[in-house]
């Protein structure tokens, strides 16, 4: 008697069987996030000094962000299918206990915060008197499990602690070194128009085990009078890691040749101090640099830069750990144009 189900139809109802199963999987959205390339963008048209310009010869200064994105149940199991994505947990992305809305506001605070620190970086660098008085450190997320998640909100803004005015996140990591894990601290927190007192017990710092910590995710918060008006349109991207970006072509924009012809990205949190701080999404952010075929990518210092190298191709990669640095890696390029 002949088989009903010959090895072609096997083979067909099979192929359709993983083909429907591959389907699901793609609608079926999973708990991670995935992390991938846009392309650098021109900083030029977004960024508006008083009494500058926007250069129009050759070259550039480019800022480059990463998308971020629920993954399938799909990408999940298999996330190999996008080879310059990197697949993370979602508490990478929104903090436990934070919701996305949170999560999106938080970003958003921090990038128009690295506007007015990359504005008064790159003011100062060129002489002007920028007037900039640090006073406090902002809650950016909260960490589950702590007495912090119970007491403290996004955008609370540290003020003291046991008594001890805390104006920069360097005061307050100071006055917390002699605190032992499980201490509890009496945090002072500005709240909008109030003024609170908390009692916290502090927690294990994980990556430097016997220092205590609050549990929360730190951001300076600083009153900055300019001298000149500068408005920089970020098109609602958030995140603080096109501070470096921003306060390059803050410069350009004032007379200074800073991409000498060249088209330049630059990533990095800009720091008050001048210090260029490290960020995520480099492999991402790399693969943006290619896109736009930039001619040099510069970067954090350290693990930034060891991870830019490593998807690089053509593009070359100057790592920095202050803006002067970056200054003077770039005013070494060749002037074309």
């Amino acid at each position: 008697m002949r088989s009903l189900l010959s090895p072609w139809r096997a083979l067909g109802v099979l192929a359709a069987l993983l083909a429907l199963t591959v389907l699901i999987l793609l609608n079926i959205q999973s708990s991670d996030y995935l992390l991938l390339p846009d392309i650098a963008h021109p900083v030029a048209p977004l960024v508006k000094v008083q009494g500058g310009h926007a250069s129009t010869g050759p070259g550039g200064i480019y800022f480059v962000d990463v998308i971020e994105r629920r993954a399938s149940e799909f990408e999940r199991l298999f996330p190999w299918v996008h080879s310059d994505a990197t697949l993370v947990p979602a508490n990478l992305i929104v903090p436990p206990g934070t919701s996305g809305a949170a999560a999106r506001a938080a970003d958003l605070r921090e990038m128009q915060t690295s506007q007015r620190v990359a504005a008064a970086v790159a003011l100062r660098r060129l002489g002007y008197h920028v007037v900039v008085h640090p006073n406090g450190v902002i809650v950016n997320a909260v960490d589950l499990g702590t007495a912090a998640y119970r007491e403290l909100q996004p955008a609370d803004v540290i003020i003291g602690i046991d008594g001890k005015p805390t104006p920069t996140i360097d005061t307050l990591r100071r006055i917390l070194a002699p605190v032992k894990p499980g201490d509890t601290v009496q945090v002072k927190v500005r709240r909008g128009s109030k003024v609170l007192t908390k009692s916290l017990r502090t927690v294990n710092d994980p990556q430097q085990p016997g220092h205590a910590l609050i549990g929360f995710e730190p951001d300076q918060a600083a009153q900055i009078k300019l001298p000149l008006k500068v408005s920089i349109d970020a098109q609602g991207i958030g995140g603080p890691s096109a501070g470096l970006a921003f306060a390059l072509e803050v410069m350009q924009q004032l007379g200074r040749n800073v991409d000498r012809g060249h088209l330049v990205a630059a990533t990095g949190e800009m720091e008050l101090n001048g210090v260029v701080a490290p960020i995520g999404g480099v492999k991402q952010k790399v693969f943006d640099a290619r896109k736009a075929k930039v001619d040099v990518f510069l970067v954090p210092a350290g693990d930034n830069a060891r991870v830019a190298r490593r998807y690089a191709g053509s593009v070359r990669i100057i790592p920095v750990r202050t803006f002067d640095q970056a200054l003077q890696a770039l005013a070494t390029l060749p002037k074309t144009g």
